[in-house]
C-alpha cells in the first residue's frame, strides 16, 4: 500500500497533526465533553484549514484525494482521544451520497459549504423500530404535487443538534410498484423539522447525538437525491462498505491509543517490586493486543487498496468492521484492567477509550448484523 510512500500524504499528515494540536489541545477536548459539542468556530476552522470534504472535488472546492486522506484524519482523531468530534459523518460518510449521485445543482449549491463548513452533514437512516433493518423504516414521503410531504421519525442521529443539512432517508409511494426508499435533502430551518435534545450517551461525549422530527415537511421535488425517487436503498448499499471500513479504521486506532497508554503505564506502576509489565500475564496480554493491531493494520490496508481500486464489496467491509470492533472493544477492556481502579477514573483517557469503544460493535451495522453479511458469502 503506498500510504506512507505518497509525499503529499505525508504533508498532509504532518500539516493536520499540528492543526490538531493547535486547534483541539487536551483542556479544549475536555470542554467540548463536558458540553456535549464540539465548537461551531472549530468547524469553520477546519474547513479553514482543509480538513473537511477532502474527497470533494477540487472544482467544488474541496482536495478531490482519496479514501487514505480520511483514514489520515480517523487515525489523527484516534490518536488524540477525538472520536466525539464527527467530522468523519460528515466527510466519510454523508458528504460522498453528495459527491456520488447529487445532481449538478445538488453539488453546487452544497458541497462548497460542506468544505467550508458552513455547512454540518448528518444522514438519517435509523429510527425507533428499525436499526439495521432499513426496509423496516416507517418515515414516508407522499408526493404532492410539486412538493413531497415528510413525516416520521430519527433517533442517535450524529451531527444531529448541529447539521444544517440532512440527508433523510424516508420510503416513498412509486406509481410503478412497492414502495421505495429514498434519500432527501432537508435543511436545517425547514418548516416542520425540529430537533430533540442532545441525547445523553455512555461514550462520544462531544458528539451530539439527537432524536430528529418531521411534521408535514414540504421539500421541493429537486431536493430528493440524485433527482430521481426510489433510488435510496441501492445508494446506501453502495456506500455503506465504505463507511464500515471507516469505523474499523478509527476502531483500530482507538485500541492501538489504549496499548500505548496501557505499555506507558505498566511500566511505570510497580507491584511486589517489580513493574506490572515484568509480570508474565501483563507481558503476553499486551503482546497478544499488538499482534492484533498488526493484524488489523494489515487487513485495513488491503480493505483500502480494494476500496481505491472499487472492489471493497459487502461482505469484506463487514469482516473489517466485525473483526477489528470485537477486538477493539475486547482489548481496552483487556488494558483498563491493568490500570486497577485508577482505570475506572474518568480523569484517565483508558477510561474515556473505554466507553467510546463500546459503541463501534453496534453503529454501522451491529456485530450480528456484520456476520450475516459475511454468511451471504460463504
Amino acid at each position: 500500500m503506498p500510504t506512507e510512500s505518497d509525499e503529499a500524504l505525508a504533508i498532509f499528515r504532518n500539516s493536520l497533526s499540528a492543526f490538531l494540536n493547535k486547534t483541539a489541545p487536551p483542556k479544549t477536548i475536555e470542554r467540548w465533553n463536558q458540553n456535549k459539542q464540539v465548537d461551531r468556530d472549530a468547524w469553520l476552522a477546519a474547513g479553514e484549514f482543509g480538513m473537511l470534504g477532502v474527497l470533494v472535488p477540487e472544482e467544488h472546492g474541496g482536495l478531490g484525494v482519496d479514501f487514505r486522506y480520511e483514514r489520515a484524519i480517523m487515525e489523527a482523531f484516534a490518536e488524540r482521544g477525538l472520536e466525539g468530534w464527527g467530522v468523519p459523518v460528515h466527510n466519510m460518510i454523508a458528504a460522498p451520497y453528495l459527491i456520488e449521485h447529487g445532481t449538478p445543482d445538488q453539488k453546487t449549491q452544497w458541497l462548497p459549504k460542506v468544505v467550508s463548513g458552513d455547512a454540518i452533514l448528518a444522514i438519517a437512516m435509523t429510527e425507533p423500530g428499525a436499526g439495521s433493518d432499513l426496509q423496516g423504516m416507517r418515515t414516508r414521503a407522499v408526493r404532492d404535487g410539486d412538493e413531497w410531504v415528510i413525516n416520521g421519525s430519527k433517533v442517535f442521529i450524529s451531527n444531529g443538534q448541529m447539521a444544517n443539512l440532512v440527508l433523510l432517508c424516508a420510503k416513498t409511494e412509486m406509481e410503478d410498484g412497492p414502495d421505495k426508499i429514498s434519500i432527501f435533502l432537508v435543511e436545517g430551518d425547514r418548516a416542520g423539522f425540529t430537533r430533540g435534545k442532545n441525547l445523553d450517551k455512555v461514550g462520544r461525549d462531544a458528539q451530539d447525538t439527537s432524536e430528529l422530527f418531521f411534521e408535514d415537511v414540504r421539500l421541493p421535488l429537486g431536493n430528493v437525491l440524485s433527482g430521481v425517487p426510489g433510488k435510496g436503498f441501492a445508494q446506501l448499499m453502495a456506500l455503506l462498505p465504505q463507511e464500515r471500513l471507516g469505523i474499523a479504521v478509527m476502531g483500530l486506532g482507538m485500541l492501538e491509543r489504549a496499548l500505548t497508554l496501557t505499555v506507558e503505564y505498566t511500566k511505570e506502576r510497580q507491584a511486589f517490586g517489580q513493574s506490572l509489565l515484568d509480570f508474565q500475564n501483563t507481558a503476553f496480554s499486551l503482546a497478544d493486543i499488538k499482534t492484533e493491531v498488526t493484524i488489523g493494520r494489515a487487513f485495513l490496508d488491503h480493505c483500502t487498496n480494494l476500496l481505491l481500486q472499487g472492489e471493497l464489496d459487502a461482505a469484506t467491509a463487514s469482516m473489517a468492521k466485525l473483526w477489528i470492533t470485537e477486538r477493539e472493544v475486547d482489548g481496552i477492556n483487556r488494558c483498563v484492567q491493568f490500570f486497577g481502579g485508577y482505570g475506572w477514573m474518568n480523569e484517565y483517557p483508558i477510561a474515556q477509550l473505554y466507553k467510546d469503544s463500546r459503541i463501534d460493535t453496534i453503529h454501522g451495522g451491529t456485530s450480528e448484523i456484520m456476520r450475516l453479511l459475511i454468511a451471504r458469502s460463504l
